[in-house]
């Protein structure tokens, strides 16, 4: 168990953060589909494994001086995102304490993520022919942020593909600089959602060694993930975004169906 977790770890977060979608998109559902722990338990750590990989993705950029974060339009959508990864985590737990059976929880969250993926697939396909805007109000950021927050905690994906495309339509952004900046949100978001559940006290039980190993995981995945990013060409990105959403879609699609069996 320990070896596949930590393999799964390090391959979502490389792809994580050569996309920009962290690599919980990845992890939540692969997790599930071996059935191995909970889905609280797996949430958790595939919150945790996005936050180290997107907390060393930043901080390296940044100290490199290679960044390309825009960060007046993404510190407004990271307090959002704050303020929604606190909502996204009490929601989660809210539906958790109530459901008499918790395999209803996993349903909800495949359900949700295979109408994410799929319209973020078909955005995708569609997108040289969807316009695009550049919002500058400060109001409108923040919420969009929220909305962000609170699906990347509810879901315990960190953000993933929704991000994306908020950057591409409500910011027009291309696809590395708004990879980039997504990592930037998700890391406020998975950071207010771990201190939201340390200060409620909603953490799940799980193997200290398996949290371990995950996080570090996630850091290599995010080294290593840098370092691909530098030497492709973003339509390299697109397509390897492309094929990463039907590979997700499909894999939900079983979760969905063995949480209901």
């Amino acid at each position: 168990m320990y070896i596949l977790f930590f393999l799964v770890s390090i391959l979502a977060s490389l792809i994580g953060a050569v996309c920009g979608v962290g690599g919980g998109i990845i992890i939540k559902p692969s997790l599930d589909a071996f059935g191995i722990l909970d889905v609280a338990s797996i949430s958790f750590l595939s919150g945790c494994t996005v936050l180290s990989m997107s907390f060393y993705s930043v901080v390296s950029s940044k100290i490199n001086k290679e960044s390309k974060i825009n960060f007046k339009v993404c510190t407004a959508l990271a307090v959002g995102a704050i303020i929604g990864g606190i909502i996204g985590k009490a929601l989660f737990q809210m539906i958790w304490d109530q459901a008499l059976n918790k395999n209803t929880v996993g349903l909800i969250q495949a359900v949700c993520l295979i109408v994410i993926t799929v319209a973020t697939l078909v955005y995708t396909l569609f997108m040289k022919k969807i316009k695009t805007h550049n919002n500058k109000n400060l109001f409108i950021t923040i919420i969009i942020g929220m909305f962000l927050g609170i699906m990347s905690s509810f879901l315990g994906i960190g953000g993933g593909p929704v991000n994306l495309i908020v950057l591409f339509f409500f910011f027009s952004m291309d696809i590395k600089e708004a990879a980039e900046n997504s990592l930037y949100i998700i890391l406020f978001s998975q950071m207010a959602s771990l201190i939201s559940a340390i200060i409620t006290q909603t953490i799940p039980g799980v193997d200290l060694l398996l949290l371990v190993l995950m996080v570090i995981g996630g850091i290599l995945g995010g080294i290593l993930g840098r370092s691909v990013n530098k030497k492709i060409q973003p339509h390299t990105v697109s397509k390897l975004f492309i094929g990463l959403m039907a590979v997700v879609i499909v894999i939900n699609i079983y979760n969905a169906f063995k949480f209901v069996g």
